[in-house]
This record gives C-alpha cells, structure tokens and sequence, in this order.
C-alpha cells in the first residue's frame, strides 16, 4: 500500500470516529428530550459508525500498515429541535461520503485494488446512509417537531421502520 493512502485512511478515521461520537451524542439528546425512537436509532448509527471505523482498522492491520486513533472533538450535543439534529446528520453522512470518494479516486490513481474493494463497499454504504437521512428528514417536515406527527415518528423509529428509506437490497 503506498503510504499517501495509508495516511488518507488514517485521516478519514477523523470523520468515522467522529460521526460515532456525534450520533452518541444526539442519542442522548433525544433520551433528554423524550424521543426514544429516535435515540435508539441514533444508538444504531452510532455503532455502524463505530463498524466502519473498524473495517478501516482492520483493513490497514490486515495490510500490515500503521492505523492511528485519532484523537476526537467533543459532539454538539444540543439542538434547537429535531429536524436540526437530524440535518446535521445528514450533514455528517455527506461529508464521510465527499471523503470516500476522494479516497477512492486516490486508489484508482495508485491502482490499489484491495482498496478500491474496501471503499465500494463504504461508496454503497453511503447511498444507503444519505438516503436513510432524508427519508427521516422527509418525515419530519411532514410531521413538524411537535405534536402527534413527532411522536408518530419516534415510534418509527423505534421499530426500524421509515417509510422512504433506502432497504439495503
């Protein structure tokens, strides 16, 4: 592996590393703010975060490369509503998708296959993320961020389920 993507990997460590620590964060909020469908989906993206920085890890071991910690900014943790924290969300999940594709333009330049396998993989991930965030940001604005429609879709959320959002199939 030529070092120049070792050390893209190692940075974008920064942004996986980071979204777990934000969406932990955002849990909590929602826990704050009686929303529990909605914490537990932000415990869910957390630990996929949390997974994905893993795969990245264990990527960089298995290739015998040096994988860093990064060290982590304190999350926002709080928000003006929940349509706010699930746009900074998306946010999130588009910035990690910018950082993939750079990732994967840069393997392609090295021709490093076992990389390019490894960030297809993150590339379909994050179809599937952007659109699982506007699926629920589409519900929102149906829903507003108070009142029945709210806690219609805190109990959406709770069950896995979001009318709109990508299956993964």
């Amino acid at each position: 592996m030529k070092q120049e993507i070792c050390d893209a990997l190692n940075k974008h460590l920064i942004l996986e590393f980071k979204a777990w620590h934000e969406y932990a964060a955002m849990a909590l909020w929602f826990e704050r703010n009686d929303l529990p469908g909605f914490a537990g989906f932000f415990k869910r993206q957390r630990d996929e975060e949390l997974g994905h920085a893993h795969r990245i890890l264990d990527h960089l071991i298995g290739r015998d490369q040096k994988a860093e910690l990064p060290t982590i900014e304190a999350p926002k943790d709080e928000f003006d509503s929940p349509k706010d924290a699930l746009e900074h969300f998306l946010k999130a999940e588009q910035d990690v998708t910018a950082s993939i594709k750079k990732l994967y333009k840069l393997a392609e330049k090295h021709e490093d296959q076992p990389a390019r396998i490894l960030l297809e993989w993150f590339i379909n991930e994050q179809v599937e993320e952007e659109g699982l965030a506007r699926a629920v940001l589409g519900r929102l604005r149906h829903a507003g961020n108070s009142g029945a429609g709210l806690l219609i879709v805190d109990q959406e959320l709770g069950r896995g389920t979001v009318p709109g959002a990508p299956t993964g199939e």
